[in-house]
């Protein structure tokens, strides 16, 4: 496949003069950053054959401020950018200033062998399939379905009726909120529209995950469904594991040619996230990392947040610091757990090498609500939970709390503020008591409590407090000249 073909340089084209765009930003991911001088080229020659000539400046973003699945908003508002050209891995996550366009790019793939693969596996199942792919192969997905179809007609004298279903795209354009415009006479992408058909009957529910959607006929449900993924093990691959844990998932390895049904590896995720779950429920201050300054419903997921955590009576912060690190996060130690808003794409951190854990606005929902059980169902998307009913805070104000980590009873700090109000000035003895029994051996079994409410409180503690600066000291300290040279022979020692 040539340039043109890959890029999809005429739809871009045509979207970009439909809409009478001047200043268009083209977001590169890294592993196409090579090919952006081409693309460029490109578009700049196909616009200037246009009958209608308009000016058209094209600027090219790399390094995106968060993941590069997301639209970088931020990136092109510093050029007053008019729309966003997105190029590569997606999470389609909506905009909330600008409007955007996907090119998903079309990856190498056997359709034969893929089709013959997926065909011998569904042979010896009885459940119908389902079948979800990576938007990069979405370019492949008819010539699949037609070597499905092809096989099941050989096969038509079995049994057993192997039956398939394909997941559409969406739509490759994004409006932001407060644009009403119209697509542009677009065309969609792979499937629209199809499902339904397919299935033959009136669809209940719409299901919609890593830029894909599908309709689920009335009374079924997805469990009763046998999950083909078509593409790599990457985080979206995991965010379709982690969303549909009761499937059946198998996935098919384009760049392998194979099929893997060893899941044993994403399953464990789930078992690491449950455990994070319960760690967070011990934190005393939460920072919340601003993963996102793009995605449609952001500002309401964090104040939503806030407001959670702040009725459990624990501290939080706000922390904006672009693509979160180890070394980043080892800034904020006072912080014991933090909740990541961001896309569904980018959500899951591997929190294993930071020093504290990771978690997502789901996770804090179950951490930080008092009395909530995990059914089993997980929710990647944060723009679900904000349209989900408001999550109400439980009180327990005469119970503790059992801590499966530290495997002994906790209270929380709201739980002890309310009673230090109430025996204040008359259980004075007893509280200096109890506030010297807080030091006592940490492997006994006895009820515990926090010791660190606030990062004031947090660097209080500290042996360390930074740099004396003896500010009462009036006196100027004359100053001292240092060496100079290079670290290797310095010009003092020349003449040793």
């Amino acid at each position: 496949m040539d340039l043109m073909e890959i890029y999809e340089i005429d739809r871009t084209v045509d979207f970009i003069h439909s809409r009478n765009f001047t200043r268009v930003a083209l977001q590169f991911p890294d592993e196409l950053l090579k090919d952006c001088t081409k693309v460029v080229r490109v578009l700049r020659e196909e616009i200037g054959k246009l009958k209608e000539q308009i000016g058209v400046s094209l600027f090219v973003m790399a390094d995106s401020t968060y993941g590069s699945c997301c639209v970088d908003e931020v990136g092109a508002s510093r050029i007053n950018a008019d729309c966003v050209i997105h190029y590569g891995h997606t999470c389609l996550s909506p905009t909330s200033t600008l409007p955007a366009f996907f090119v998903f790019g079309k990856a190498m793939i056997d359709v034969s062998s893929c089709a013959a693969s997926l065909s011998n596996y569904a042979s010896n199942n009885c459940k119908p399939f389902l079948v979800l792919f990576g938007l990069e192969y979405a370019h492949a997905i008819p010539y699949i379905r037609e070597e499905l179809v092809a096989a099941a007609s050989t096969l038509s004298g079995s049994k057993t009726k192997t039956v398939f279903h394909f997941a559409e795209v969406m739509c490759p354009l994004i409006n932001p909120p407060d644009c009403h415009k119209d697509s542009g006479g677009l065309p969609r992408s792979v499937g629209d529209g199809e499902v339904s058909d397919e299935l033959g009957v009136a669809a209940c529910s719409r299901h919609t995950i890593g830029g894909l959607s599908w309709e689920l006929p009335s009374g079924q449900k997805m469990e009763d469904y046998l999950l083909l993924w078509i593409g790599s093990d990457n985080s979206a691959f995991a965010n379709v594991v982690l969303t549909f844990n009761g499937c059946e998932i198998v996935r098919y390895d384009a760049n392998g040619n194979f099929l893997g049904t060893d899941l044993s590896q994403q399953r464990r995720i789930l078992k690491r996230r449950y455990y994070l779950v319960e760690k967070a429920k011990d934190a005393n201050i939460v920072g919340i990392l601003v993963g996102t300054l793009g995605v449609a419903g952001y500002l309401n997921m964090i104040h939503q947040m806030k407001d959670l955590i702040t009725g459990a009576g624990k501290k939080v912060y706000t922390l904006v610091m672009g693509r979160p690190n180890p070394a980043k996060l080892a800034n904020f130690p006072e912080c014991d757990v933090f909740i990541y808003v961001s896309c569904a794409q980018t959500a899951l951190l591997d929190s294993k090498e930071f020093y504290a854990p990771v978690i997502t606005p789901f996770e804090a929902m179950l951490a930080f609500n008092r009395g909530s059980e995990w059914t089993g169902a997980y929710v990647m998307e944060f723009r679900d939970l904000i349209t989900a009913s408001p999550v109400e805070v439980k009180s327990y104000s005469e119970e503790a709390r059992f801590s499966f980590v530290q495997g002994r009873y906790v209270e929380d700090f709201d739980l002890q503020e309310k009673k230090e109000e109430e025996n204040e000035g008359v259980l004075a003895l007893a509280n200096a008591t109890e506030k010297a029994l807080k030091l006592q051996d940490r492997s006994s079994n006895s009820l515990t409590k926090g010791t660190v409410q606030s990062g004031a409180d947090y660097f209080a503690t500290r042996s360390y407090h930074g740099l004396d600066m003896h500010g009462d000291n009036s006196m100027l300290e004359p100053y001292l000249i240092g060496r100079t040279g290079k670290a290797s022979g310095y010009q003092h020692e020349k003449g040793e």
